[in-house]
C-alpha cells in the first residue's frame, strides 16, 4: 500500500514550491558528481508520483538498489533541508541569526577569539532587535565561555556585566518558558472541553490558570513575556465566553505588535493569529464595524506581504481569512452569498492538506454545514456534516462533534426523513452522553425532535412557539449559552413559526441590530 502520508522524504517534497525545486536542482548542477546525479534522478521521481511506492522507485531509477534506498533518501532529505536553509536564510532572519553563531563557533575553534566576539556582539544585537531571548541567552552564554577561558583583553568589568546580562536574561526566559506552558495548556484544554459546560468547569479552569499564573508585573514584562500573557488569557476568558474580556486581550496583542512593528515582519504567523484571535472576539460580541475594519486590516496585512509569506504563514493565512469570511456571512445573515466561495474554500483545503491540522478542518466543514442550513440547502449541509462525523479524530473538539450531530437531526427533520430521524435520535443521545455534553438546549431540541416527528402543521406551530419559549429561559443560564454560539436555534424556531426562510430572520435581526443570543 503507498505511503504517502508518512514517508517524510516524500511529504518534503510534495510541499516545495517551484522556486524552491529550481533551487535546489541548480545547486546539485554544479557539481555532478555520481552520488549527485543519484540525488536529482530519485528527486525527479518522487516529485512526479501521486503516492510514495518504493517498488516504483526502483524501476524508474534502475541504478538504485534497494539496500541503497534508504540511505540515499536521507542523504537527499539533508541536502533539500541544506538548499531550503540557505534559500530563505534572507527572508528568515532567525536562519541569518543561528548563522553568525555558527560563524562564531568556527572562529573560536581556530582561537580567533576577539573575532569571535565581534560576530557573538552583532549577533546578540540582532537578537535583542527582534526580542529573541532564547538566543540572547545562548549568545551570553559563549561570550562567557570565551572570557573564562582564554585572554581576550576585553573591557574593564566585562566579566560583572555580562554576569549582570546572563541574570537578567535567565530571570526573563524562566517566565516566557511558565507563560508559553500556560498559553499552551489554556489551548489543549480548549480543544478537549470546548466553552466551560457548567460551574465545575468553569471553576476547574479558573483554579488551574490562576495556579499557573506567574506573578510578575506586566510593565516589566519582555515582548514575549506579554504576548503569551495575552494568549493564555484570551484562551482562560475564551473558555469562561467572557467575550468581552476576551476581546480585551486580543486588543492588547494586536495593539503590542503596533508597537513593535519590526515583529510583525519578522513573526509574521503570530501577528496574523492576533488579528485573526481580535476578529473572533468582533464576531461574538456582534460589533460588525469593529470586524469590518478588522477583516480589511488582515486582508490588507496579508496582501502586502504575501509574496514573503513562508508555507506555514500562507497556510495560517488561508485559514484565518476564510474564518472571517465565513463568519461575516454569519454576521450579517447573508448565507446565500456564502455558498459562492465554498468551492473555492474546498479547493485551499485540499492545496493545504499536508500542513492544515484536523481541528481546522473540522471547523471549516461545520461552518461550511451552516452555510447551506442557513441558506436552506439541508442535502448539502448533511453531506458536510457527515464528513465530520465519519472523521475519526477521537475527542478532538468533541463540542462541536456534538452540535454537528444536532445540526443533522434537525436537517433531516427539515427534510421530511421522519423514519431516519426517529432512528438517529437514539445514536445521537448515546454520542453526547458518552461525552457528557447533553446540556439543557440538546436536551429539549432532541425531546421535540422525538414528541413532535409526525405532528400536524397546526400542533407543529405551538410547538415551535413553546419550544423557543422554552430555549430563551434556558439562554438565561450562562452556561448554556455556549450552545448558542454553534447553533442559532432560536432564529431557526422564529423561521418555522413565521414560515420565511431562516437567513431572512437572521439578515433581519442584522439589519435592525436586534440582539441575537
Amino acid at each position: 500500500m503507498p505511503n504517502s502520508q508518512s514517508d517524510a522524504l516524500f511529504i518534503l517534497i510534495k510541499t516545495l514550491t517551484k522556486a524552491e525545486k529550481r533551487n535546489f536542482q541548480l545547486a546539485f548542477n554544479k557539481n555532478n558528481t555520481k552520488d549527485d546525479v543519484l540525488f536529482i534522478q530519485l528527486f525527479n521521481t518522487l516529485d512526479k508520483m501521486k503516492d510514495y511506492d518504493e517498488e516504483q522507485i526502483l524501476k524508474k531509477v534502475p541504478d538504485l538498489k534497494k539496500q541503497q534506498l534508504s540511505n540515499v533518501k536521507a542523504h537527499l532529505y539533508k541536502h533539500l533541508l541544506s538548499s531550503l536553509r540557505q534559500l530563505y536564510k534572507q527572508k528568515d532572519p532567525l536562519i541569518d541569526l543561528r548563522e553568525q553563531l555558527d560563524h562564531a563557533r568556527v572562529l573560536y575553534n581556530k582561537g580567533l577569539y576577539n573575532q569571535s566576539l565581534k560576530v557573538l556582539a552583532k549577533a546578540k544585537t540582532m537578537a535583542l532587535e527582534q526580542e529573541e531571548v532564547m538566543m540572547s541567552y545562548e549568545i551570553v552564554e559563549f561570550e562567557k565561555l570565551i572570557e573564562s577561558r582564554h585572554i581576550t583583553r576585553s573591557l574593564e568589568n566585562r566579566a560583572e556585566a555580562l554576569s549582570s546580562e546572563s541574570r537578567q536574561i535567565e530571570h526573563q526566559l524562566t517566565h516566557i518558558s511558565r507563560l508559553s506552558t500556560l498559553s499552551l495548556r489554556m489551548y489543549g484544554l480548549y480543544l478537549k472541553l470546548g466553552h466551560a459546560r457548567n460551574e465545575r468547569d468553569a471553576d476547574m479552569v479558573k483554579s488551574f490558570f490562576e495556579g499557573q499564573l506567574p506573578q510578575r508585573d506586566a510593565s516589566q514584562m519582555s515582548f514575549y513575556e506579554k504576548i503569551y500573557l495575552y494568549q493564555a488569557s484570551c484562551w482562560y476568558y475564551y473558555i469562561l465566553q467572557d467575550f468581552v474580556m476576551y476581546y480585551r486581550y486580543t486588543q492588547k496583542w494586536v495593539d503590542l505588535f503596533k508597537q513593535y512593528p519590526r515583529l510583525q515582519q519578522t513573526d509574521m504567523d503570530l501577528y496574523i493569529k492576533a488579528q485573526h484571535n481580535l476578529l473572533t472576539a468582533h464576531f461574538y460580541t456582534s460589533n460588525f464595524e469593529k470586524f469590518k475594519s478588522a477583516l480589511s486590516d488582515l486582508e490588507t496585512f496579508i496582501r502586502a506581504n504575501e509574496e514573503h509569506f513562508h508555507e506555514n504563514t500562507r497556510t495560517s493565512a488561508f485559514v484565518y481569512l476564510y474564518t472571517a469570511k465565513i463568519n461575516r456571512y454569519f454576521l450579517e445573515g447573508t448565507f446565500s452569498q456564502g455558498l459562492a466561495m465554498v468551492p473555492e474554500l474546498e479547493s485551499e483545503i485540499s492545496n493545504h492538506t499536508l500542513k492544515i491540522d484536523q481541528h481546522r478542518v473540522l471547523v471549516f466543514y461545520y461552518k461550511i454545514a451552516c452555510l447551506y442550513f442557513g441558506s436552506g440547502d439541508n442535502s448539502k449541509a448533511i453531506f458536510y456534516l457527515n464528513k465530520i462525523i465519519n472523521l475519526k479524530i477521537g475527542n478532538l473538539r468533541a463540542d462541536i462533534q456534538c452540535f454537528a450531530r444536532i445540526l443533522h437531526l434537525i436537517a433531516h427533520y427539515e427534510l421530511e426523513n421522519y423514519s431516519l430521524v426517529e432512528y438517529l435520535i437514539k445514536s445521537v443521545y448515546h454520542f453526547i452522553s458518552k461525552h457528557k455534553d447533553l446540556g439543557l438546549v440538546m436536551e429539549a431540541i432532541m425531546k421535540f425532535l422525538r414528541r413532535y416527528i409526525y405532528a400536524n402543521p397546526k400542533e407543529l406551530r405551538s410547538a415551535f412557539v413553546d419550544l423557543k419559549d422554552r430555549l430563551e429561559q434556558i439562554s438565561e443560564d450562562p452556561y448554556e449559552r455556549r450552545s448558542f454560539l454553534y447553533l442559532d436555534i432560536i432564529s431557526w424556531l422564529e423561521s418555522k413559526i413565521e414560515n420565511i426562510p431562516v437567513q431572512e430572520v437572521i439578515h433581519r435581526k442584522f439589519i435592525n441590530k436586534e440582539r441575537r443570543i
